[in-house]
């Protein structure tokens, strides 16, 4: 069996048996037969069996022969690999309120397990953590896969501005937030000793008119980070920021640009210096979509991954006229606007986009139908859904350096699998209609979430 995780010590090994995945692959290996496979890699889905030997995929073609294995017959169903969702947060999200005494061990392992079960197997958590996940070490069990759930990465603490964004509140305490350049250096260094997998930097107003964060800071960022051999990734708004940024030498821009349209000048400066591009389409429609009732509001899918008592809030009248009334609605609903078109305007350029959601930050982003409607909202801004499936996947993987052994369909590749019941490559929200989910070849989930079972 392949590994492609670090040594762990005896003690996390030993965690790591009590909480590992349910479910097991035959010995001799597990055969899916007649499935529409579609790889990841932008091709057109094809009909075939599947392999899958130990963790890995052994082998992909039609009518596969392997007298050991069990087989299984999936006409009808598609596979699609996990999702990989590359901007997101975990743990400190408890029902209605983001708050420190939530991040617990119990439940980053119950959202971790929420996004597997809605067929996303690795996870970026964007600057939001805290030292439990370090110091216990959960952050390095689970981004091995030695522990149930989606696989986490992590950023660490990130970097804001002092009495500035992101706000205090809502479990930022532990987010540097250096007034000056000279103070980085030393707190990079505390923050580059935790290894974490990028760096996370806010750098717009929020548009509240907090104030923004000065550029000599987040270019001495930038650069103590690239000492460290860590990306950089960018909370962003403003067209005339993410110019500054890209200049400074920012790796990854991790939200829509939302204020104006990009140009063929930035795109250019864009694609010159390789900077990725993470949309979290689906954070700027729930800033504003619960104003009015969403064609999916009554949806189980949906429903299912909500914390309790959020469903009550986003459908109350009380709520949905507050939203109306608030001096942001308009502005929200034209920056989503704006969203759409520059992911366009963005991928046609044939800069790296890959699927973010920033779900978990708020109870309103709900894990794992998050970014099940973040394909939807790609597909709205005129990429096609095969391209969003890449974007979803393949991309995804290429952006976390995890794509040497996941995000694609192909032999020797871990068998992290989303089955489904239908082809999404004509209608994208099939991807909601899930059979099954595969994490390193054994079945770790079963259904479609909110389906009696």
């Amino acid at each position: 069996m392949k590994q492609y995780w670090l040594p762990a010590i005896t003690s996390l090994l030993l965690i790591a048996c009590q909480e590992s995945e349910p479910g097991s692959t035959s010995t001799d290996g597990l055969l899916l037969r007649n499935a529409t496979i579609i790889d990841g890699n932008g091709g057109q889905p094809v009909k075939a069996d599947l392999l899958i030997k130990g963790d890995t995929i052994a082998d992909i073609g039609p009518a596969l022969k392997d007298e050991g294995a069990e087989a299984t017959d999936l006409s009808g169903k598609t596979i699609l690999p996990a999702l990989i969702s590359t901007h997101v947060h975990v743990g400190t999200l408890q029902g209605n309120s983001v708050a420190p005494e939530h991040y617990t061990r119990e439940n980053i392992l119950a959202q971790l397990k929420k996004y597997e079960t809605y067929g996303v197997e690795n996870i970026q958590v964007m600057g939001s953590d805290r030292p439990l996940i370090f110091e216990t070490g959960l952050r390095d069990s689970s981004r091995s896969g030695l522990l149930a759930g989606a696989r986490l990465r992590s950023a660490g603490y990130g970097f804001g501005v002092p009495n500035g964004a992101p706000p205090s509140g809502a479990s930022m305490d532990k987010v540097f937030r250096p007034s000056s350049a000279s103070q980085v250096k030393a707190e990079m260094d505390s923050l580059a000793a935790l290894k974490p997998d990028m760096v996370k930097i806010w750098v717009d107003d929020f548009g509240r008119g907090m104030k923004k964060m000065d550029p000599s800071v987040y270019a001495a960022i930038i650069s103590e980070a690239h000492n460290h051999g860590i990306r950089v990734t960018a909370h962003a708004y403003y067209l005339s920021d993410a110019r500054k940024l890209v200049q400074a030498g920012i790796d990854i821009i991790g939200h829509s640009i939302r204020d104006s349209i990009v140009d063929d000048a930035f795109l250019k400066e864009m694609k010159e210096h390789n900077v990725a591009y993470i949309p979290t389409l689906s954070l700027d429609e729930f800033a504003f979509i619960y104003a009015r009732q969403p064609e999916w509001l009554n949806d189980a899918f949906f429903k299912a991954a909500l914390e309790p008592g959020v469903y009550e809030m986003i459908t109350s009248e009380k709520y949905r006229e507050d939203l109306k009334k608030s001096p942001d609605y308009a502005r929200n609903m034209k920056g989503f606007e704006n969203a759409l078109k520059n992911l366009k305007k963005i991928f046609d350029a044939g800069i790296l986009v890959a699927m973010g959601t920033d779900s978990g930050a708020n109870p309103l982003r709900a894990q794992g139908f998050s970014e099940h409607l973040e394909l939807q909202l790609m597909v709205q801004a005129g990429l096609s859904p095969m391209q969003v499936l890449t974007v979803a996947t393949r991309n995804g993987a290429t952006l976390l350096k995890i794509g040497d052994h996941t995000g694609t369909i192909e032999k020797g590749k871990l068998a992290d699998l989303l089955i489904i019941d239908s082809d999404p490559s004509s209608e994208i929200k099939n991807t909601r209609k899930i059979f099954a989910v595969y994490k390193a070849g054994k079945k770790v989930s079963e259904g479609t979430p909110g389906e009696n079972k």
